[in-house]
């Protein structure tokens, strides 16, 4: 369905974070993001995603502080 382009570990998160494309014949919209099931395939073994319409950020840092 898409192609992870990147990834990392975010710190102020805590967790990993890939960022991709999805594609679809008939179109991609926030709709169709958000009633998707998502996971991301790593040497034959698939773990599950959560889809974000932005990018996930947690500007109090209490993740980081807590």
């Amino acid at each position: 369905m898409g192609y992870t382009t990147s990834g990392s570990y975010g710190h102020t998160v805590g967790g990993a974070i890939g960022m991709g494309y999805v594609h679809h014949a008939g179109g991609v919209d926030a709709g169709f993001i958000q009633s998707g099931r998502y996971e991301i395939n790593i040497n034959g073994r698939r773990y599950p995603a959560t889809a974000h319409l932005r990018a996930p950020y947690d500007p109090q840092r209490k993740r980081i502080l807590d």
